[in-house]
């Protein structure tokens, strides 16, 4: 069976789906993803579907399901490099992709997620800031 490469690179997984993706493929890229995300501690995941001439209702699930796991897991997921024919499908087999950030390349991915975590530190600083501001 054939395994889908998944890179470090900073805080950052990226996952390039260069296959086409069976049942087994998809199941053990989530196994393998989830232990990746806990074992590197990191909160951003992108996978990358350049590759990718087709999309079926299967790879439609199988994104949302790996979003998810991420989520769980304290991962945002930004899926890259959709073809126009992709997107096009997608809509018109009514997958919505729910939890699911897009952008065009890998470099708009990891600014999203970089985005992301800076709003989400902005956001714990100031909830810090109220707590120690508040007066009993």
């Amino acid at each position: 069976m054939e395994r889908v490469p998944i890179l470090k690179i900073g805080d950052i997984l990226l996952v390039s789906i260069q296959l086409d993706m069976s049942d087994q493929t998809a199941i053990q890229l989530q196994e393998d993803l989830a232990e990746r995300i806990v074992a590197t501690g990191t909160h951003g995941v992108i996978i990358d579907i350049t590759a990718l001439d087709i999309v079926d209702s299967f790879v439609g699930r199988m994104l949302s399901t790996i979003a998810s796991i991420s989520k769980v897991l304290d991962a945002e997921t930004v899926v890259v490099g959709m073809r126009p024919a992709v997107a096009i499908t997608l809509v018109e087999l009514g997958l919505s992709l729910n939890g699911i950030r897009t952008a065009l390349n890998v470099e708009r991915g990891m600014e999203l997620i970089a985005a992301s975590r800076a709003d989400e530190w902005d956001e714990a600083d100031a909830d810090e800031d109220a707590e120690t501001t508040a007066t009993p």
